[in-house]
């Protein structure tokens, strides 16, 4: 999705051209890999750097477009939402210092971006998923303003023809749906690129199936979402539903998401997986068409293939295999997409050269992997990886099923570590990456698990937001100093909480009712659980009224009977936004004369803020309303 140019609204003509754009693409690749045009014998890395910027609340800060509008180095992009940023990496040879050499450049565009953000009131965190992501958080306000985001949100929408539904279960249960793709924009990683020949390609993308879960593993860095702790890797979960176009009924058939892993092994080269990519997966946005690539490899000139590059662009493999010119002469990559962005720059590198060395080891002692591990198998170690991180049970080639954590110590970091040296990577750099890996895992304390003993730490008397401020704080202050995760202090309760939105005062789990319900049914409901307020809500969610204590009066003074929520509720309450100060909730509260706030996101309810919030904050830092 690198391209900028598209249609924001194609017609069916429009597709149709394009589609026979990618197919006449697909034809000119297969005909340069049987000419032998692509460059083989050189291998090379390169990275991408997803990151999230931040407000001094340390809330998502939407200022990317005002960021890159005074930004002048080319590696800085815009991603899907506008609370992110994208760095480009430049490539760099296999083996020597590139290590090293990466780990440099890291820190070179994240002290650009930094110094980007501070001049627009924000900083830049390295995170998987941002724990003060909220849903307000996720309107198409948020997106960023370019044809190619919006293009995609409308055909993606279209596609399902509903809104997106997602269901994580972990420590705690998300179940929510939502009506555009932003769900995308919570997720950031450290994208990583090995360029490889032509010939060699489908042994080497298998490796990197093959090494993706022990990597995964170690490398969690993504356990909560909504405030609710998830998977370990909760992208992988929330990725896959976040742009998953399927109905109801593709579901039911089995219909492959955009976001995958894959069905099987690669059998014969990059354009099986192109070809697959073409087959399974609608277009969804065009562009204008470059020269016939017909034409192009004619007059023995390298064609861009950028209608084949856009349509892979909206297809999410979790290892991608990519198509490149450098230096006038076309090259393949696999570009591995997993791993989380964060802890730290150190961490992700070491988390490079441990997939770099492992799916080396790979090729070195197994050859191509497809004959020596059913693909089942590392299909389900990457589900068992994103869920559990180093308490996944991963069964390697020897069949036999054990622990991440020691199959990780005991094997496949030495085999890494041989590796990478055999390989041509000068040996202290491989000692040093791989070390933190070590330390890490023996630690058992990955971005993921330092984040659920942090929250452990703080306690329940913590509310969720203040809890989650704390923990992007304390990610913010560590980055900067770049001490690798393992050797972290957990987070401890903040001794003086701030709270300067409804969002972080507001009670999320509330006990509801419907219009046609059973009048006594909510006042029993108030009574058992002790509470004064009962909102209403239609079958979509939306709040269409408020049952208070006047509503039970009223019932207590009307007929008999069983009457209706309907006939005792108070309709078109005064509501708020999550957004909403609690300056102004305070006013709200006193010149209403009520006790209560239904707080709505859109047209949804999503929390209650009531005088007891503000009563059970007293003395902390809340701001005051204005007096008259």
């Amino acid at each position: 999705m690198g391209q900028h140019d598209v249609d924001e609204l194609p017609s069916e003509e429009q597709l149709r051209r394009f589609s026979k754009a990618v197919l006449d693409d697909l034809e000119a690749l297969e005909q340069m890999l049987a000419e032998g045009r692509f460059e083989t014998g050189v291998h090379r890395i390169g990275a991408e750097q997803e990151m999230f910027l931040v407000d001094e609340a340390m809330r998502p800060a939407a200022v990317a477009p005002a960021l890159l509008d005074r930004n002048r180095d080319p590696r800085l992009v815009s991603e899907l939402a506008a609370f992110n940023l994208e760095a480009n990496l430049s490539p760099l040879p296999w083996g020597g210092r590139s290590l090293s050499a990466l780990e440099a450049e890291l820190h070179e565009v994240l002290r650009l971006a930094r110094r980007g953000a501070q001049a627009v009131g924000a900083d830049v965190v390295l995170a998987g998923i941002l724990p003060t992501l909220r849903e307000s958080d996720l309107g198409l306000d948020k997106m960023t303003p370019a044809p190619r985001y919006h293009a995609l949100n409308r055909a993606l929408t279209q596609l399902r023809g509903g809104e997106f539904a997602v269901d994580i279960r972990g420590v705690d249960h998300l179940q929510m749906t939502h009506d555009n793709v932003m769900l995308e924009g919570c997720n950031t990683s450290f994208q990583i690129h090995w360029q490889v020949s032509p010939d060699e390609f489908a042994a080497a993308y298998n490796a990197a199936q093959a090494a993706t879960a022990p990597v995964l593993a170690a490398a969690v860095n993504a356990p909560m979402f909504l405030g609710r702790r998830l998977w370990q890797e909760t992208r992988v979960a929330l990725f896959e539903r976040s742009v998953d176009e399927r109905s109801v009924t593709h579901q039911e058939r089995g219909h492959t998401p955009r976001v995958n892993f894959g069905n099987g092994w690669v059998q014969t080269g990059v354009a099986e997986i192109f070809r697959e990519d073409i087959a399974r997966f609608r277009i969804l946005i065009s562009a204008d068409a470059d020269p016939p690539p017909a034409e192009v490899l004619a007059r023995g000139e390298i064609p861009k293939l950028s209608a084949m590059r856009l349509h892979s662009g909206t297809i999410y493999r979790w290892n991608r295999a990519c198509y490149g010119i450098t230096d006038g002469k076309p090259h393949l990559r696999i570009e591995h997409r997993v791993l989380p962005a964060g802890p730290t720059v150190r961490d992700e590198v070491a988390n490079a050269a441990f997939f770099y060395g492992l799916a080396s080891a790979i090729l070195k002692q197994h050859g191509d992997p497809a004959g020596a591990m059913k693909f089942d198998v590392a299909k389900s170690n990457f589900f068992a990886a994103a869920r559990d991180g180093l308490g996944a049970q991963l069964t390697w080639f020897d069949g036999k099923a054990r622990p991440a954590a020691e199959l990780i110590v005991d094997e496949l970091l030495p085999a890494a570590r041989r590796a990478l040296i055999e390989g041509g990577f000068d040996r202290e750099d491989a000692t040093r990456y791989l070390d933190v890996i070590e330390a890490r895992v023996r630690a058992d304390k990955t971005g993921s698990t330092w984040v659920s003993r942090s929250i452990e730490r703080m306690g329940e008397g913590v509310d969720a937001a203040t809890r989650d401020r704390a923990l992007v704080a304390a990610m913010l202050e560590r980055q900067r100093r770049g001490e690798p995760v393992h050797t972290w202090p957990l987070v401890e309760a903040p001794v003086a909480p701030r709270y300067e939105t409804v969002a972080e005062l507001m009670s999320r789990d509330l006990y509801t009712v419907r219009p046609d319900d059973l009048a006594e049914l909510a006042v029993r409901v108030m009574q058992w659980q002790r509470i004064r307020h009962v909102p209403v809500e239609d079958a979509q969610g939306r709040l269409v009224g408020m049952v208070t204590p006047k509503s039970v009066l009223q019932l207590l003074g009307g007929k008999g009977g069983a009457r209706a929520v309907r006939d005792i509720m108070e309709p078109d309450p005064i509501a708020v936004t999550p957004e909403t100060t609690t300056a102004a909730a305070l006013a709200l509260l006193r010149d209403a004369d009520t006790s209560c706030l239904p707080v709505i996101s859109g047209e949804k309810l999503v929390g209650l803020v009531t005088e007891r919030d503000f009563v059970r904050v007293l003395g902390t830092n809340v701001a005051a309303p204005p007096t008259r």
